[in-house]
């Protein structure tokens, strides 16, 4: 690097840790701070720098916005019995659907943004540190004075099967469209922004407004039924929508069991604004809009260890795909299924053996003798 000139040197320091500090830059370099901050200016000029968070132009992050909470599990040792004790195990562990989202991202070598609420007490500052160890950016997370953190505590069967969840979230409610203001700069530089349904419905709105504005796609993820209230009527600005079947059916008001029913209500969807939707369906795999009608996808047989943090997986791997550059659907589902049936079948809500070349080997299938793909037209 002694051949390069100081800002040159300085740029590739950042390239290796885009988190380093001006102080460490200067001490690195031997320049002043002020020196530091000129050679910043001029890479930001130059646009080989995406504003004052260091954002590489080719390293562009995902930003995940939603729940980061301190998850509870607790599994019973027999049959559950209501109205009564049951002998159960407990486990803690670091979760929340955007958190577990940017740490399945991190892990596959993508670079991850968290914007989130945590509170001023010891699993909030477990939770930053942990996000910040695998590599996320927590740089546009909110810290609340007097607050405590988010909690997620579900009972699961003997079988790893959830019976009951109860989630702690009011928190949430904080990340007002105000207090994402501050964040504009880094969501506007993203390549890619996912919002999962922890956050109010004006932040929502906001989101799908600043998408269009911005032209970064948003992926919105449902995560409860009682929460399908605050996706807002208009979805204009939202790229994908994933969702269960559950909540696709509070959406609508009406059920999908049925072939035609599914794909009249994701047309409904589609019609208010969203252009794609993946609606995941437990053990029966995956459906998801494409130019054709309504496709599918079997799930994969797996060992089911906890079912805890599946659909988050899930939604990481798609965002991972479409991060890629692919807009194949089928493909994002593929790999989607994929990394649930890994985290099913490990103890943690984050599978912690994945690598970024876990979901290169999961390709977009060849057609059939009758021309049709591997995931032909879903027909009952």
């Amino acid at each position: 690097m002694t051949d390069l000139s100081k800002k040159d040197q300085l740029f590739e320091l950042i390239r290796a840790n885009p988190f380093i500090s001006q102080h460490d830059l200067g001490v690195q370099l031997g320049l002043s701070r002020s020196a530091v901050a000129g050679h910043i200016a001029g890479l930001i000029r130059e646009r080989r720098l995406l504003g004052r968070a260091y954002v590489l132009a080719d390293r562009r992050a995902i930003m995940c916005i939603g729940a980061a909470n301190l998850d509870r599990k607790l599994r019973s040792l027999g049959a559950v019995q209501m109205g009564t004790s049951n002998p159960a195990r407990q486990h803690e562990s670091f979760g929340g659907v955007a958190r577990n989202i940017a740490e399945n991202l991190a892990r596959l070598g993508t670079p991850a943004g968290l914007i989130t609420a945590v509170g001023d007490d010891a699993s909030g500052a477990a939770l930053m540190a942990q996000a910040e160890a695998v590599g996320i950016d927590t740089g546009g997370s909110l810290r609340l004075a007097g607050t405590g953190s988010g909690t997620y505590t579900a009972v699961l069967d003997q079988q790893g099967d959830m019976l009951l969840a109860l989630a702690d979230m009011a928190l949430y409610d904080q990340l007002t469209p105000d207090a994402l203001s501050r964040t504009q700069q880094q969501r506007a530089n993203a390549a890619l922004t996912v919002a999962d349904m922890n956050l109010p419905i004006d932040t929502l709105r906001s989101l799908l407004d600043d998408a269009e504005r911005f032209g970064v796609p948003l992926i919105v993820v449902a995560v409860s039924q009682p929460k399908m209230d605050r996706l807002p009527a208009s979805l204009a600005g939202v790229r994908l929508l994933i969702l269960n079947e559950g909540e696709l059916e509070t959406r609508v008001g009406h059920a999908v069991g049925s072939a035609a029913a599914l794909a009249t209500a994701c047309a409904t969807i589609q019609a208010q604004g969203a252009q794609d939707i993946i609606v995941t369906r437990g053990a029966r795999g995956v459906s998801h809009t494409s130019p054709g009608g309504i496709a599918h996808l079997d799930a994969l047989d797996a060992t089911v260890v906890d079912v805890t943090g599946a659909g988050d997986a899930f939604a990481a791997a798609v965002s991972w795909t479409l991060y890629q550059g692919s807009d194949d659907l089928a493909l994002a589902c593929r790999r989607g299924l994929v990394l649930s049936a890994m985290t099913v079948a490990c103890a943690q809500t984050v599978c912690p053996s994945l690598a970024p070349d876990t979901l290169d080997a999961i390709a977009a299938p060849l057609p059939t003798a009758d021309g049709q793909p591997f995931n032909a037209l879903y027909q009952e």
